[in-house]
């Protein structure tokens, strides 16, 4: 039971300080920076960063592995109808 509170500690600790939160954090602070004294570059680079972890956080949320595994399917396909094709031309022309 303690392994389990600890494990839990663990990931509350790391999902604090994860790079998601910190990309979150600069943006906010770039952005709020920029708005308090009036520089544009500082709220553009504010919204970049925080567009960018919004997009990071999409994209690791997607299943990867599923998507890698479908990838690889469709090619197989593909690659047998290619070859079935191939077949009928080779025999078609005899």
């Amino acid at each position: 039971m303690d392994e389990e509170k600890n494990n839990q500690e663990i990931s509350v600790i790391g999902r604090l300080f994860s790079t998601e939160a910190f990309l979150i954090l600069m943006g906010i602070v770039s952005l709020g920076y920029g708005i308090v004294n009036g520089t544009s570059i500082n709220i553009f680079w504010g919204a970049m960063i925080l567009g960018g972890s919004v997009v990071l956080h999409f994209v690791r949320k997607k299943d990867w592995k599923s998507h890698w595994e479908e990838q690889e399917r469709l090619k197989q396909l593909y690659e047998a109808k290619k070859r079935e094709r191939k077949e009928f031309d080779d025999t078609g022309k005899n």
